[in-house]
């Protein structure tokens, strides 16, 4: 499954739907502006709320709370001792799986692994259109609106990191 997602910077307020290859709107990215905190929604093309984004307010590090129906889904935050590249580690709520989120995020250009498997590619590369990237869902059986949220979430919190 691919998914095409306008670029944008990342703010306060931002709204922007994510279409998939053949122009449908598949999901609305819904920037809460005016919070003491960062809040995105996710919201599927009738305007129903699939997943909330939240920051976290006191963390010793930047981190993105992922929630589905008021329960907390997912955790993100940046992974200690990543010299190199971006990456960041995703906890999921049922304690043992966590996915790792490497790669260039601010050109656009990472991956979502599973214990080594690749979940989802994120890149600029293969795209003709101006100042869009694809979210390229490698498995069948992978949660699009999670892997959306975890893009939504590393690029936000990238770019909060190159700002500060």
């Amino acid at each position: 499954m691919r998914l095409l997602v306008r670029d944008r910077i990342l703010g306060i307020g931002d709204d922007y739907w994510i279409e998939d290859d053949r122009g449908n709107k598949v999901f609305l990215v819904d920037g809460k502006a005016m919070r003491l905190r960062d809040t995105f929604e996710l919201k599927d093309a009738e305007g129903r709320v699939l997943i909330d984004i939240r920051q976290k307010m006191f963390a010793l590090r930047d981190t993105m709370v992922i929630e589905r129906g008021g329960e907390p889904l997912a955790t993100v935050r940046r992974k200690r001792l990543s010299l190199l590249r971006n990456h960041y580690r995703v906890s999921l709520a049922d304690g043992g799986t966590e996915l790792d989120v490497s790669g260039r995020i601010l050109d656009r250009e990472f991956a979502v692994e599973y214990d080594g498997e690749l979940l989802a590619v994120i890149s600029r590369r293969m795209l003709s259109l101006r100042d869009t990237y694809g979210v390229d869902i490698v498995r069948d059986d992978a949660d699009p609106a999670l892997l959306i949220a975890v893009a939504v979430c590393v690029i936000h919190l990238a770019e909060k990191e190159r700002e500060g």
